[in-house]
């Protein structure tokens, strides 16, 4: 890779150019990557390719790569535009449960508006002007309760890892039913649920025999499910919150 390429969109300056009689059409970062989120969204992120994107546009290619060098560069902008969609207070409450609550459930409202997203987000070190939004809001969310900001960032780290695991798990789950062409709980009652009460009948497995039988939580809607499973980490980030207060004086 080129020291060119390897220069972040974010420190490459917005290309303007001004349309009129006998100029080409100018483009914009924006329109470019607003096409991008909607192929993505009705084709597959497979779909948003910069040849596709100018046929959208009604121009070449190779025209768009002055205002967006390489495809990496295009799935940085298409992440933050989505971060955008994120609707935060400008400050945090000071209830930091409610705060990381708020973050988590607005992340897996996009996640599941854009199902490429969390696939896309998986590992990459994006660092875009809305992605950094979200996360100074949840950093300031536990701010002032003295902790340090390793300890921080470690639960900010916590919560996005459950959020984006959660909305993996969900969107799996969707895409399997519209694979079969039944809605989930028909996909669960009809599809699989033949099968899981022959595991059960078998005897071999009784734990997660009782997972199915018992567990209350097991059988949630998916956005109580979500919510379950999110509070049962911020029992644990309270838990170690209390903690390190307790260990230090109260710090």
């Amino acid at each position: 890779m080129s020291d060119e390429e390897l220069v972040s969109i974010w420190l490459r300056p917005e290309r303007v150019e001004r349309s009129g009689p006998g100029r080409r059409p100018g483009y914009s970062r924006e329109q470019i990557t607003r096409v991008a989120v909607r192929m993505a969204d009705t084709e597959g992120l497979e779909a948003a390719t910069m040849r596709r994107i100018a046929g959208e546009l009604g121009t070449g290619a190779m025209s768009l790569y002055r205002y967006v060098p390489k495809r990496d560069d295009l799935f940085d902008l298409m992440i933050d535009t989505v971060m955008g969609e994120i609707d935060l207070p400008e400050k945090p409450s000071g209830d930091w449960r409610a705060d990381l609550s708020l973050v988590a459930d607005q992340t897996r409202a996009a996640g599941l508006r854009h199902s490429w997203l969390i696939g896309l987000l998986n590992g990459r070190p994006i660092l875009g002007p809305n992605l950094l939004r979200v996360h100074e809001f949840a950093l300031r969310a536990l701010d002032g309760l003295g902790l340090g900001i390793d300890e921080m960032s470690g639960f900010v780290g916590m919560v996005n890892d459950y959020v984006h695991s959660a909305i993996r798990r969900e969107i799996g789950w969707l895409e399997e039913a519209r694979r079969t062409g039944l809605d989930p709980e028909r996909w669960k009652r009809d599809y699989i649920g033949p099968y899981v009460r022959q595991v059960v009948e078998s005897g071999a497995y009784p734990l997660f025999s009782r997972s199915v039988l018992e567990s209350a939580t097991a059988h949630l809607a998916p956005a109580a499910h979500f919510q379950n499973g999110l509070d049962r980490v911020l029992n644990g980030i309270g838990a170690q919150i209390t903690g390190a207060r307790d260990g230090s004086g109260r710090r």
